[in-house]
């Protein structure tokens, strides 16, 4: 009988158990702040700073090449570019450190206007308008480079 009591009681607790709602504290996600506020926490851009960069050689913030293939990021250390797809750009933007933007939140921006076929030409414009909506969007300033 004394089995049979402690049986039932311990299917009793641990339905009990098995009922009860997490903890609040185990319920909150943890998240990352979103690339935007990531981007925001930037200071903003300061001309007097970057005003005599307009080449690839000496400017020290982010760099970025609109083709009509895609949008590269152009890491002047390895003096490699990297393709970033359109929806990662923030992303890809707001995960370098803050080390890599001394003139603030502004990216220098080179189009790479091969002419070529009326496709590459809307290629390359669907592009940039992408590139510049994106920035806009996240009050990112576009230092406009000459096309090479």
């Amino acid at each position: 009988m004394r089995f049979r009591r402690l049986s039932v009681l311990v299917v009793a607790v641990a339905s009990i158990v098995a009922c009860t709602r997490p903890s609040q504290i185990a319920e909150k996600p943890v998240t990352a702040a979103s690339p935007e506020a990531r981007i925001q926490q930037i200071p903003s851009a300061d001309p007097q700073k970057y005003a005599a960069s307009r080449d690839t050689k000496t400017w020290r913030n982010p760099y970025l090449i609109v083709k009509k293939d895609g949008i590269w990021l152009l890491d002047a250390e390895n003096n490699e570019e990297r393709l970033l797809k359109s929806d990662r750009l923030l992303d890809e933007l707001a995960a370098l450190p803050a080390s890599a933007w001394p003139y603030g939140r502004v990216v220098a921006v080179k189009e790479i206007g091969i002419t070529g076929s009326d496709q590459d030409k809307i290629a390359l414009r669907k592009n940039r308008a992408i590139l510049a909506g994106t920035l806009e969007g996240a009050n990112v300033l576009i230092n406009w480079l000459p096309s090479a």
